[in-house]
């Protein structure tokens, strides 16, 4: 018996390797030696699924990692790009009115939508809060309630 991690085979499965395969007895097993048996094989079949579905999560959360690396980046990037685009309102709006002028009028209406987007998103954290499974509490107490109705009967 091995402990290092099961091979994978082209389905998925765990392999078969030569020196885990039960010999043939030459004399049939006793019932306590069966049991024992059978309680070896499958402790060393949940470990090796736990330690088969470690490395699967492990891989997934690597490419996970980089996925949200590369979503940060484009991010910071957009966010350059926003900066430009305002930029670029201030300089236009400065061919009809003075320099100053242009800048004060974008920020202005940068800070208009900022307070919007503050109200509607204190809006939503308001109708989010408090933080509590309501439905999964009333669930629960149906499911109470269920077994209490059961054991009464």
């Amino acid at each position: 018996m091995t402990n290092d991690i099961p091979a994978v085979g082209p389905e998925g499965r765990t392999d078969v390797r030569a020196d885990d395969r039960t010999q043939t007895p030459s004399k049939p097993a006793s019932t306590p030696e069966l049991v024992t048996q059978l309680s070896n094989e499958v402790t060393r079949l949940v470990r090796d699924e736990l330690r088969l579905a470690q490395l699967e999560v492990s891989g997934k959360a690597k490419k996970a990692g980089v996925g949200i690396g590369m979503f940060g980046a484009a991010g910071i990037i957009a966010l350059y790009g926003l900066g430009t685009l305002i930029a670029t309102a201030v300089l236009a709006l400065a061919l009809a009115v003075d320099a100053w002028l242009a800048a004060l009028i974008v920020a202005v209406v940068l800070l208009v939508v900022a307070g919007i987007a503050a109200l509607v998103g204190r809006r939503s954290v308001r109708a989010a809060a408090p933080p509590v499974p309501t439905e999964a509490l009333a669930s629960a107490q149906r499911d109470l309630e269920t077994a209490k109705e059961a054991a009464h009967r």
